[in-house]
């Protein structure tokens, strides 16, 4: 079973205090307005190992108002204490999913009217696409990066433009620029 932290103000804290249910503290605060999940927002995460880059993505996911964060069972990080410090709470907030298969998730996601795109160096730049539909973000783990499966499942692949020495971004840098373009995007429409 994963570690589940309590802050003073998280939903299951608040669930142990007054007895309604953290789903229902989470719809309630959505309803007035503290935070902005959005729906049509999705996160996908596949083999996250380090549990402090985890926890980072979950932050940004949190700060960018995804509505779900999606996270490969298997080659991934638990939600461990590590990972609900570095995220400041942020994984208290999210609607995470652990699952079994990508492929079958992301089917799941295409059956629902999600666009999927990967990340990857060879990518185009996220504001030269469409990210204001029902978008799913793919993030691949930090050696190998997405899946060959995951890959071929994606309708367009997203890479940052690197102008200096290095090749390529941690995957919560990669990840704040990417969604804060969708969220950039979103807020035009």
């Amino acid at each position: 079973r994963e570690f589940a932290a309590r802050p003073e103000n998280s939903p299951e804290a608040l669930e142990a205090a007054s007895g309604v249910p953290a789903a229902e503290v989470r719809a309630a605060a959505v309803a007035a307005g503290e935070g902005s999940a959005d729906p049509g927002l999705v996160v996908l995460l596949e083999d996250v190992q380090d549990p402090r880059n985890l926890g980072a993505v979950l932050r940004v996911c949190e700060g960018a108002g995804v509505g779900r964060v999606l996270i490969r069972d298997r080659g991934a990080a638990p939600i461990s204490p590590t990972v609900v410090k570095t995220s400041a709470g942020a994984a208290e907030w999210l609607a995470i999913e652990r699952i079994p298969n990508t492929a079958q998730g992301l089917e799941r996601l295409k059956a629902e009217g999600f666009w999927v795109y990967g990340t990857d160096a060879e990518g185009v730049p996220p504001w030269t696409l469409d990210l204001t539909g029902k978008v799913v973000l793919c993030l691949g783990g930090e050696e190998k990066g997405l899946r060959a499966r995951t890959r071929q499942l994606c309708d367009h692949m997203i890479g940052l433009p690197m102008r200096g020495r290095v090749g390529s971004l941690n995957i919560a840098t990669a990840a704040a620029a990417v969604l804060y373009d969708a969220v950039r995007q979103r807020s035009k429409r």
